[in-house]
């Protein structure tokens, strides 16, 4: 079965969210609700991967992220945490955090690898190329799927040669990261690519600029969160080991169908 990871953003700018749960108290009630309706994993983050976002203070990152980390791990929930910092992932896993989800793949901070070595945690590495604040000038490719992959099978190894075992490795396409809306449904279309290089497989589409152009330029929240979990079933078809999204209700029910299609 394909798991569910609800994202929770503790900021005040996300894309989608911001500002709606960056007080802890709302964060986590909010993470509660998403595993009341069925995520199996709690992606908290503290600073905003948006396109043209700039970066945020560690110790600011910290202060947003931390205590509802805590708090959720002690109610049980696997959590993982969404930074490019290794003093936040290493800060994260002491306070609870079983996974650090790295959009960068490790990149942004050449100390990631060899700290999530040492903390025991999984990480997801992301296809990245470089900082959210022009990520669009690297959107260059001749076959995206292939590219991607063959990218993300160097921070296999650097992750590898790091000290971190196989079996504790996810990878993530980067699902519009550097990507045109052509690409990132290019990139879904091509994601045996990605499956066959052997790790667990993390796909991320949820209310990204790109569902929104598919949809019309009068698409809501509640129709990205349809386009959502229409794309993470496909996803899961095509070989995902998980999905992240806002909305885990609808994904939920989206994957339950998915199953009873296929028997």
């Amino acid at each position: 079965m394909t798991a569910i990871w609800g994202i929770v953003n503790a900021t005040p700018d996300s894309f989608s969210d911001g500002g709606r749960y960056a007080d802890a108290d709302h964060a986590v009630a909010h993470g509660l609700l998403l595993r009341a309706q069925g995520a199996h994993v709690l992606d908290i983050g503290g600073e905003s991967t948006r396109p043209g976002a700039e970066r945020v203070p560690v110790a600011e990152e910290q202060r947003r992220v931390l205590p509802v980390i805590e708090r959720l791990a002690a109610e049980g929930v696997p959590v993982s945490v969404d930074t490019l910092n290794a003093a936040t992932a290493v800060a994260a896993v002491r306070a609870g955090a079983r996974i650090v989800n790295d959009v960068s793949g490790g990149l942004a901070d050449p100390e990631m690898l060899a700290a999530v070595a040492e903390s025991g945690a999984d990480i997801a590495l992301g296809h990245w190329r470089g900082p959210s604040s022009n990520m669009y000038a690297r959107a260059e490719y001749a076959r995206v799927g292939r590219e991607v992959a063959g990218e993300l099978r160097e921070r296999v190894a650097a992750a590898a040669a790091a000290g971190i075992a196989p079996s504790r490795i996810i990878v993530d396409p980067g699902v519009g990261f550097a990507k045109t809306a052509g690409q990132n449904w290019d990139l879904l279309r091509e994601l045996a690519d990605v499956v066959a290089l052997g790790p667990r497989v993390l796909v991320g589409t949820s209310r990204k600029r790109f569902l929104a152009e598919a949809l019309g330029d009068d698409a809501d929240e509640r129709r990205k969160d349809l386009a959502t979990a229409v794309t993470s079933a496909l996803a899961a078809r095509a070989g995902a080991w998980a999905v992240r999204v806002h909305d885990v209700a609808d994904t939920r029910d989206a994957l339950a169908v998915l199953g009873a299609w296929d028997g």
